[in-house]
């Protein structure tokens, strides 16, 4: 069994070396991404902000009472926690956090440049006397936030891809009809892809971080065990994906337009670009449907928090999840030959 398994794994691993192009792009796609987003949103000429509200009354007098909250180009984020909001401002993902009511106060990072700017505003479109508070964080750049993301999509890809397309295509081709008459069994083929995909994606992953790191010094406050783990399940989940897309379908038009169909919500709404900050509930729920959603919030809870593994147990559970079930329906409906 180990001997088999072994000789189909080396198979795919060579096929996919042998194929340049495809394992050029891999590569460089991810490179050119972070270096070109980090380009892009290393300029001071953007003008955008964001500030965290704590409500202490109704909004709409409190609208009538500060000015400042009808102040353009400014994103206005309201939270009832005071430390997740204060968090935020020490990672810099808010520019300034205020609380009104009868003590009005703010709290600001005297390292943000945008900070700093929004609370001249403040103070200039307020008569009321704000209490300055000030804490203390290290920067994260836009860089430092990004590269989890631009990971992460380049695992969704090669695992959903990489497995789900090269399935059907076999399928298609007759090559699984082929090793049927084999004594190749369905789980040991299967196992087989899993590894071959696992090995070459993670691989690639560590190469490209190890890359970015060393140029653009990039934040990693947590264990670099606990983001490994996180990269191994959550890319073993999109290959369960991409093996449940793949257990019958022998069109590889018809699997690439459901591949995409999977890869293009999950790339948009599991904050690989963006931060999904201040976004509607409803929007918040599908995305955690994803689990890429769950992998780039691990791993960014890891890099740029300092997070623990009992931290990130709640998004290693549904990934975990998703893997079993889509493993255990892949294997019933996983098909040797085109059912047409």
């Amino acid at each position: 069994m180990i001997g088999r398994i072994l000789a189909i794994l080396h198979a795919r691993n060579i096929e996919f070396i042998r194929d340049k192009s495809s394992f050029g792009w891999n590569i460089m796609l991810p490179f050119l991404l972070v270096f070109g987003m980090a380009f892009i949103f290393s300029g001071d000429d953007r003008a955008q902000f964001k500030v965290g509200v704590l409500h202490a009354q109704d909004t709409a007098t409190e609208s009538a009472a500060y000015p400042f909250l009808d102040t353009r180009y400014i994103d206005f984020i309201d939270y009832a926690d005071e430390q997740e909001a204060l968090g935020k401002v020490m990672r810099h993902q808010l520019d300034l956090v205020i609380r009104l009511g009868t003590r009005p106060r703010y709290w600001i990072n005297e390292e943000s440049p945008k900070g700093y700017i929004v609370e001249r505003l403040l103070l200039n479109s307020s008569d009321e006397g704000f209490e300055k508070q000030v804490v203390q964080g290290k920067p994260i750049r836009y860089v430092d936030w990004l590269l989890p993301g631009i990971l992460g999509m380049n695992m969704m890809f090669g695992s959903l891809f990489g497995v789900g397309y090269v399935v059907v295509r076999y399928r298609k081709d007759g090559f699984l009809k082929r090793l049927q008459a084999t004594p190749l069994r369905p789980f040991e083929f299967v196992l087989a892809q899993v590894l071959s995909r696992l090995i070459l994606v993670l691989a690639i992953t560590v190469f490209v971080y190890a890359g970015t790191s060393f140029f653009l010094d990039t934040m990693m406050q947590g264990s670099y065990i606990n983001l490994f783990i996180v990269a191994a399940l959550g890319t073993i989940s999109l290959i369960s994906m991409g093996l449940l897309v793949a257990a019958r379908i022998s069109s590889e038009e018809f699997a690439g337009g459901v591949l995409n169909m999977v890869t293009w919500p999950m790339m948009i709404l599991s904050g690989v670009w963006f931060s999904l900050e201040g976004s509607p509930s409803w929007v918040l729920g599908i995305a955690k449907i994803f689990p890429l959603t769950h992998i780039l919030s691990a791993a960014r809870a890891i890099m740029l928090d300092g997070a623990g593994f009992a931290e990130i147990m709640p998004q290693m559970i549904f990934l975990g999840l998703i893997t079993a079930v889509c493993l255990a329906l892949g294997a019933v409906l996983f098909s040797w030959q085109s059912d047409g």
